[in-house]
């Protein structure tokens, strides 16, 4: 793939697996493309979308019109590099506007080589992935033949049974100091963690061992950690049989953990749940879920595309305490997180959202506070406590892609 000649009038196409298609204008980096073709519907932080490692193989349509008016900046990647295979706009900002901008979104695309396209009918395309479901999809700027580029799309593997945890975790592990007073030390095993996850940690006096995904529950030990965290992370949770299997150990062991995302999914394998892929997935910053404790509506930040197969209307005893399902999705009624309990203490809990919310709410900032309590000995709050703060930059915790001594010990990511 080559440079984009930003604003060009190079022509591009998008092919479905399904055949259909959509004529547009290259946008990003010319070339070609595959991934699966998925929405979001936030109506800001693309920056933060694009930077997710959440993101990892997919072609990110935006429902949003008019993106790339506030350009892209040094401080808000939630990793060291774009993860997106594809970017789809509508309505691309021909100048960005704003005084953090150093550059524009469509250059910052080019610079990283990853292929978009504009000038589409997004609304066409995300009601179509709304009736269809996901699905794989190719874009280019050299193969213009929807016939040519749909028999390579149709070659490309499926996001079920995709095992990526090892394409974007560290390949060592990295410390984030607490700010302030250590409290706790905490292991978060990174199966494509935020920056912003170990910024939330540290701002409440937490020492965040960031562990590679391949690490053991000796590793986790030998953090002298107080809590284990399992972060967000791509691909299907149904191969994610090393990080099961670990998070099985940690609990049987006793630590208190926490979980978000593909945390969530595998905290519902470890305790004995199926998971399953969703038709199109939740991806944004306004999805609507419910604290079944409290009855208290959140408004969080999602991106995932697949759920926990959990019983809603019942306690299920597992090997490791109590399980119920203490979040729901209002849209369908998707399991949003988990609790575990033995001997009605909570010493564990799950969400199916982001909680860092980068871009997003932060309804649910509260559960980092939750997790210092579940590690002190104490239960699920009624009411989340007031806020500990403005919320932080990521860059002022972890800067993308730096690590203790100042190298960078993975190709992308943190």
């Amino acid at each position: 793939m080559t440079s984009s000649q930003f604003g060009s009038d190079l022509p591009a196409i998008l092919v479905l697996e399904d055949g259909r298609h959509f004529r547009g204008r290259s946008f990003g980096a010319q070339g070609t493309t595959f991934g699966e073709a998925v929405f979001s519907t936030g109506m800001s932080g693309y920056q933060e979308t694009l930077t997710d490692p959440s993101y990892h193989r997919q072609v990110v349509v935006a429902t949003a019109p008019h993106i790339g008016n506030t350009g892209w900046n040094d401080e808000d990647d939630e990793s060291s590099r774009i993860w997106v295979a594809g970017y789809v706009v509508r309505d691309p900002a021909r100048i960005p506007s704003n005084w953090r901008s150093t550059r524009s979104l469509d250059q910052e695309l080019a610079n990283q080589g990853v292929v978009g396209i504009s000038d589409v009918d997004t609304r066409a395309l995300t009601r179509h992935l709304r009736e269809r479901g996901a699905m794989r999809v190719g874009i280019s700027t050299e193969v213009l033949d929807p016939e040519q580029l749909l028999a390579q799309v149709q070659q490309q593997p499926p996001m079920a049974g995709a095992n990526l945890v090892d394409d974007v975790t560290v390949t060592e592990p990295v410390v984030v100091p607490a700010e302030g007073e250590r409290r706790f030390t905490v292991a978060a095993v990174d199966l494509g963690i935020k920056s912003m996850t170990p910024a939330q940690m540290a701002r409440r006096g937490l020492e965040v061992h960031v562990l590679p995904a391949s690490s053991t529950l000796d590793d986790i030990r030998a953090t002298g950690a107080d809590g284990v965290f399992f972060s967000n992370g791509p691909g299907d949770p149904a191969t994610a049989e090393h990080a099961t299997a670990l998070l099985r150990e940690v609990l049987a062991a006793g630590y208190p953990y926490f979980g978000i995302c593909f945390g969530n999914q595998i905290f519902g394998r470890a305790l004995g749940f199926g998971t399953y892929k969703l038709k199109y997935g939740h991806r944004g910053i306004n999805q609507p879920v419910i604290d079944r404790t409290t009855g208290k509506v959140e408004i969080t930040a999602h991106n995932h595309g697949f759920a926990v197969d959990a019983p809603t209307d019942r306690t299920t005893e597992t090997d490791f305490g109590s399980a119920t399902v203490s979040h729901l999705c209002l849209n369908d009624d998707v399991v949003e997180g988990l609790e575990l309990r033995r001997d009605d203490r909570l010493v564990g809990f799950s969400v199916q959202y982001h909680p860092e919310a980068a871009a997003g709410p932060h309804d649910a900032d509260y559960l980092f506070d939750r997790f210092v309590q579940v590690m002190q000995g104490g239960t699920t709050p009624l009411e989340p406590p007031a806020p500990s703060g403005a919320p932080v930059s990521a860059g002022s915790v972890l800067p993308s892609g730096s690590d203790m001594d100042g190298t960078n010990p993975r190709e992308g990511n943190l």
